[in-house]
């Protein structure tokens, strides 16, 4: 078997790096999108057992199967396009909003080598990346010709732009310590300090000296995605589904998996920068992607807790705390972080 495995690469001869490359994109991507289909059954069975509730439990054993009947639903229903839409933009929308999310994952990594691009500037590809999500949005919500899309899409990009500062500036201090915008190196660098190789190695994580900035990180990435308590961009009772509400069948499910990818992705990389990636919290307990998994899955049930127990902020609200409140507080502690590193009392070298 291994020596037919290994006589691939000799018989695709030049085309070998293409097909290894889509093989490893397929490999993300295949688990990445099961993911997303079971996070969707995570929060409506996690939801109404809040609500004492039961949840999913009829197709399959205890609703498993739900995710799939979903996605046959929406990939059989009909695309209507509104009589006075733009037909083009309305199909390039979602598009847009799916392809970033999907994009954006040939940087992160998974374990110690295994990532699809070890890019050296991994941080800005996905600062970059995942700011172009709030185009497909805002096409979504100006092509669908409707004064309540176009309100959605509006709210939405205002919402995004705030807190991508706040999320921008979090990551400067990171950068600051790790001193590498490599996603491997700053997960590297958590490895190392005063507390590493200790029985209590995850209090030299970054989550403990920048603990301002992992809450501001975390609070902004559920704004980012638009999730409760920061969900105005579909505020039903207000302007109904936001930039959504003309889409149907498959190009709806796009927006959807796009809000799911995202939340998995800002769950992931909270754990990279401010947890420790893939490194075990105890010394005598192994690294590796296990723990990445673990971390990332703790900070998607927060997403769920949160829709449970918040009420919806207004819109003025959000802004204000965006603005008002995380900018001006990642400002002070980027100028907390420099002074501290410059200073005696200096725990990361």
């Amino acid at each position: 078997m291994m020596e037919v495995l290994s006589m691939i690469p000799e018989l695709l001869g030049p085309f070998w790096p293409a097909v290894w490359t889509l093989i490893k994109i397929i490999g993300v991507l295949v688990p990445l999108l099961l993911a997303v289909a079971y996070m969707t059954y995570a929060e409506r069975k996690i939801l109404a057992y809040m609500h004492v509730r039961i949840g999913p439990n009829r197709i399959g054993p205890v609703g498993l199967l739900q995710p799939f009947a979903d996605a046959l639903k929406m990939i059989f229903k009909e695309v209507i396009l509104p009589t006075k839409a733009n037909k083009t933009l309305f199909i390039v929308g979602p598009i847009m909003a799916f392809a970033p999310a999907l994009a954006i994952w040939a940087a992160v990594p998974f374990s110690d080598g295994y990532v699809l691009a070890n890019m050296d500037a991994g941080v800005l590809y996905i600062l970059a990346i995942s700011s172009v999500g709030v185009y497909g949005a805002v096409i979504a919500g100006w092509s669908s010709n409707s004064k309540y899309a176009f309100l959605g899409a509006m709210r939405m990009a205002a919402q995004m732009v705030s807190y991508e500062i706040a999320m921008g500036f979090a990551l400067v201090c990171v950068l600051m310590i790790s001193a590498s915008l490599n996603l491997t190196d700053i997960v590297h660098a958590q490895g190392k300090g005063m507390l590493a190789h200790t029985p209590v190695q995850f209090l030299s994580w970054n989550w403990l000296p920048l603990l301002p900035m992992f809450l501001v990180y975390l609070i902004s990435g559920v704004a980012e995605t638009n999730r409760s308590p920061f969900d105005v961009v579909e505020g039903e009772s207000e302007i109904v589904a936001g930039h959504m509400i003309e889409y149907s069948g498959m190009t709806f499910a796009l927006f959807f998996l796009a809000e799911y990818a995202n939340m998995v992705l800002v769950s992931m990389m909270t754990a990279i920068f401010f947890l420790g990636g893939w490194l075990s919290p105890f010394s005598f307990l192994p690294d590796g992607f296990f723990w990445l998994a673990i971390k990332t899955a703790a900070l998607l049930f927060g997403f769920l807790w949160y829709r449970a127990t918040f009420p919806r902020y207004r819109y003025d609200q959000i802004m204000r705390l965006g603005w008002k409140v995380f900018v001006p507080l990642c400002m002070a502690w980027v100028l907390v972080v420099g002074i501290w590193m410059m200073s005696p009392l200096n725990i990361w070298k």
